[in-house]
């Protein structure tokens, strides 16, 4: 354990070092592919059927699913693949390759997330092209965004990255940005629960500070993931690739997501398809939860809707669990309970029967971990595409029974971020699975869930962006009446910027 922790410590402290307090101009040409990938992923080979599935052709997918899937609408298929979005350009789904006690496999969606994290462990797909899938989002994605005629296309000012956590990542936006456009790219911090007296928003334009001027700021590329909004507007001059409605529909926001993906799942029903995702009871009080616990037989989930990074999460198995959650303190007002998928003898059996993990290839021990999948996914002109995959095992091994007193958490969270304090992160870079030649065997996957998690990913992705459309009027101003309806928590509505 002390050995978890010093890894911790040293890996933050490095992040912490190279994460900067002030605004940073970057300049075309300093894309360094060392500064934006771990090095487990900067020297891995890609694994060639990941590889051939991200190179695969869009008909090839749907003429393969549908022949798998004969009650799935061709048509009606590739109008989904086809889909280009309107808010919710960039996500990235966690999914959990789970089967029923009658063998029956699928790709569950536990959440879909706006301003997903992901380059930095990603084989390339080419060694030729280093600045690799940064590139391809940006180039397929935010360059389309930007030239638009969406909003104000004319609005003059720079071109920027915003972020709250992530340095790898976000600065590797930032190169290739200037790459693609050929110009000065602001690196721009934005914390939650600081000043932010570099940050300014007037008349809809976001600016920034640079040598005691204003910069009014054309376009941003937001990795802005803690409560963004309650500093980012949700209308904005500023072109924001994700906008902030995108976390508030769905992508950080797993009330709304789960009431979203229903809603979508009844347009869909007449055509075979579905976003496959745990039983979900929403908008309930924490006086309520060990009812519907109860109810899912003593294993379920409990999540506090608008937390992100594995914060906000506590799997219950057991009494003790349950009242360590009640014991806690927290400021929202609603959760939600979804049925927890875990090893067949403890998982919950909701309407849909008992799933649970198919977890990984037994190690030579014998020890089967459970691990989820991330698709990051972009929308284009020719539909939403994949951009990058990886995996993340949970700590400790699968138990076939639940002993006394045993931490559930251990053997279920994937997540690697740890929070060490206020916008302080580290990260468990141990238990990180790559899609390279070595670790992809042990994940048990084949090409058809491969396609299988791009499609629920897709249809995750869809039923966000049909949510932000549907809170926006015809006037393009936002319904805050029917957000409360929809979320009526108060204080998450007190945080939403007006």
């Amino acid at each position: 354990m002390h050995l978890y922790l010093a890894h911790y410590l040293i890996k933050t402290l490095y992040d912490q070092h190279k994460m900067k307090t002030q605004i940073q101009l970057v300049k075309p040409g300093s894309f360094n592919n060392e500064d934006h990938w771990y090095p487990k992923a900067l020297n891995a080979t890609i694994h060639p059927m990941v590889n051939f599935f991200l190179n695969l052709d869009k008909q090839k997918i749907i003429t393969r699913y549908c022949h798998l899937h004969p009650k799935v609408n061709k048509t009606k298929l590739e109008e989904i693949l086809s889909y280009s979005c309107r808010y919710f350009l960039w996500s990235g789904a966690d999914l959990f390759n789970a089967t029923s006690e009658d063998g029956n496999r699928q790709m569950v969606v536990i959440e879909n997330n706006s301003c997903p994290s992901g380059q930095k462990s990603m084989p390339l797909l080419d060694d030729n092209k280093e600045d690799g899938s940064y590139r391809l989002l940006i180039e397929r994605t935010f360059k389309d965004l930007v030239k638009s005629k969406r909003g104000v296309s004319k609005l003059d000012g720079a071109l920027g990255v915003i972020y709250d956590k992530n340095y790898m990542e976000t600065s590797g936006y930032a190169a290739v940005i200037a790459d693609v456009f050929n110009e000065d790219v602001y690196l721009i911090p934005y914390y939650d629960l600081k000043e932010n007296h570099h940050v300014k928003i007037e008349d809809g334009i976001i600016y920034i500070q640079v040598e005691k001027q204003w910069q009014p700021m054309r376009a941003l590329f937001r990795y802005v993931t803690q409560k963004p909004w309650n500093r980012l507007p949700l209308q904005s001059k500023t072109k924001i690739l994700n906008p902030t409605v995108a976390c508030l529909a769905g992508g950080r926001n797993k009330m709304v997501a789960a009431k979203a993906y229903d809603i979508y799942n009844t347009e869909l029903e007449n055509d075979g398809l579905q976003i496959n995702m745990p039983e979900t009871i929403w908008d309930i009080s924490k006086n309520e939860i060990p009812l519907w616990i109860q109810k899912l037989g003593g294993h379920a989930v409990v999540k506090i809707p608008y937390s992100n990074a594995g914060q906000g999460v506590y799997t219950i198995t057991s009494p003790q669990e349950l009242d360590q959650f009640m014991a806690e303190e927290i400021a929202y007002d609603r959760f939600i309970v979804q049925s927890l998928i875990g090893n067949f003898n403890w998982s919950s059996r909701s309407k849909d029967g008992k799933y649970y993990h198919v977890g990984t290839i037994p190690t030579s021990n014998g020890s089967t971990y459970v691990a989820d999948i991330r698709m990051m996914v972009s929308s284009t002109k020719d539909g939403i595409k994949p951009l990058c995959i990886y995996s993340r095992r949970a700590a400790k091994p699968l138990s076939s029974y639940l002993e006394k007193g045993s931490n559930s958490w251990d053997m279920l969270g994937t997540n690697l971020s740890i929070k060490l304090g206020e916008n302080q992160w580290g990260s468990d870079t141990n238990r990180l699975m790559l899609m390279d030649r070595r670790d992809f065997n042990k994940l048990g996957l084949g090409l058809d869930d491969l396609i299988e998690a791009y499609i629920q990913t897709v249809l995750s992705t869809i039923a966000i962006d049909k949510m932000c459309k549907t809170l926006y009027n015809s006037k393009g101003k936002f319904r805050h009446k029917l957000f409360k309806s929809l979320n009526n928590d108060l204080t998450l509505l007190d945080e939403i910027m007006r």
